[in-house]
């Protein structure tokens, strides 16, 4: 069992940067593969970027990779999503997920789908003005 909460949203303008933080509960953490995807209104909910488990693996949206970052600290049972050089059509609600540790290389799972993930945060919004 993980629950998961997400904050750093905000208003920022584009070109600026956000950080945001999802703070997983319970002893299982460290076990999850986590990503986080993103929904902007009148959108599907879309892939944004995941890590292994141990931190080792990261994935990326094409369209993200050399803007944003994912980091895990399992000590802290958090993991982050370093958003720079934003845009306004990053404008949405992000979402952070857990999924098994099956996920990505050299497992089967994809990483990229979110039916993969077990668990979800209640979202933060990202507002990105021009």
């Amino acid at each position: 069992q993980v629950q998961l909460v997400e904050s750093g949203g905000g208003l920022v303008q584009a070109g600026g940067s956000l950080r945001l933080s999802c703070a997983g509960s319970g002893p299982t953490f460290s076990y999850y593969v986590m990503g986080w995807f993103r929904q902007a209104p009148g959108k599907e909910r879309e892939f944004v970027a995941a890590i292994s488990w141990s931190g080792g693996r990261t994935y990326y949206a094409d369209s993200l990779k050399g803007r944003f970052t994912i980091a895990r600290d399992n000590a802290k049972n958090t993991v982050y999503l370093q958003m720079n050089s934003l845009k306004p059509e990053d404008t949405a609600v992000y979402f952070c997920a857990a999924g098994p540790m099956s996920l990505g290389a050299p497992y089967s799972g994809s990483v990229y789908y979110s039916e993969e993930y077990d668990y979800w945060g209640q979202g933060t919004q990202v507002t990105v003005s021009s």
